[in-house]
């Protein structure tokens, strides 16, 4: 794990479900003290549960010096909990109207040079920050993905408001946490990778739909085809070096045409009735006999030797570099 170079060292994360928790497993693990903060009843002892479930995967990942689970403490009032914070991470539920008023009351609390950064998967920061009257200008977008203490891509996004200086103060603290920060360069509702996501997502829920193909069918074709590949690569550099000497150019060439061709159905089909019972039976079936809590921890060391392979056999994604 990387060490600490960063100005920032403690933290408050605002919101204890799986991407609050997954965050501070992850600052725990570089060494940085946390604070917590949710209203929810059960919520500092569901937290203290996850965060003790993911720290065997932190271990075998690897831990910073000092890192320690004695460095994260709960605090259910949020003046309190944001107050000293240096960092403010916000995980509460995707709903913009909670989202506006949560991130206003920490903008009012926190001390001026805080960042304040959102989870959220789909929300502009625009529209955070819009009730914002103390410092607008730290107010941005940072979404991670699932589980955050192990898949290190960051979608950082700037609003209207947001000054350079804090897009910048979030690069290179999510970078002394081993992610790979991608500073989006304009911001559109899903950000970057969500939406790929929800295209083939889309796409996939069609195909169930009209029983063209299971959801275990349908997950075989992408783990053993496309996602292979793509976890080196990604969507552009795949199909350039389909291309063959002339990469893309040529691919283009060939095989521009057939993007017009009507294989995509592009809108989502009616999550009826029926194709939901298809969609959870299947993944039931798939998931048949395995507990939930083993198929986590056999992703994890999946994702620990996946990322191992990708340092050692693509440069660029060495941890210690940029995007």
């Amino acid at each position: 794990m990387g060490q600490q170079t960063s100005t920032i060292k403690h933290i408050t994360v605002v919101g204890t479900g799986v991407i609050g928790n997954g965050w501070i497993t992850r600052f725990l693990a570089n060494g940085y003290t946390v604070t917590a903060t949710d209203p929810a009843p059960e919520a500092e002892s569901n937290m203290h549960e996850a965060v003790k479930n993911a720290w065997p995967a932190m271990e075998k990942y690897g831990l910073s010096q000092g890192a320690s689970l004695d460095n994260l403490s709960f605090e259910k009032d949020l003046k309190k909990a944001v107050a000293e914070a240096d960092f403010i991470q916000e995980n509460v539920p995707e709903r913009e109207e909670l989202k506006r008023q949560v991130i206003a009351e920490i903008d009012g609390y926190a001390n001026a040079e805080a960042v304040i950064a959102s989870s959220t998967s789909g929300i502009v920061p625009s529209v955070l920050q819009k009730d914002c009257t103390a410092h607008p200008e730290r107010v941005m977008v940072a979404h991670p993905f699932n589980p955050v203490y192990l898949v290190p891509l960051v979608e950082v996004v700037g609003g209207e408001k947001t000054d350079q200086a804090f897009i910048e103060k979030a690069r290179e603290f999510y970078e002394t946490l081993n992610m790979k920060p991608l500073v989006v360069q304009k911001e559109v509702e899903g950000h970057v990778a969500d939406r790929l996501m929800e295209a083939i997502w889309r796409e996939a829920l069609h195909i169930v739909n009209d029983g063209v193909a299971t959801t275990e069918e349908v997950d075989a074709s992408i783990v053993y085809g496309p996602g292979l590949r793509w976890a080196l690569m990604g969507p552009f550099l795949t199909l350039h070096m389909g291309g063959g000497k002339q990469g893309m150019r040529h691919l283009l060439h060939q095989f521009g045409p057939a993007l017009k061709l009507p294989w995509t159905k592009l809108e989502a089909p009616e999550l009826t009735d029926e194709l939901a019972e298809k969609v959870i039976t299947g993944c039931e079936a798939q998931t048949e006999g395995s507990d939930m809590a083993e198929l986590e921890k056999r992703r994890d060391q999946f994702l620990i030797e996946l990322q191992e392979l990708l340092e050692k056999y693509w440069p660029a994604a060495n941890l210690n570099g940029r995007l």
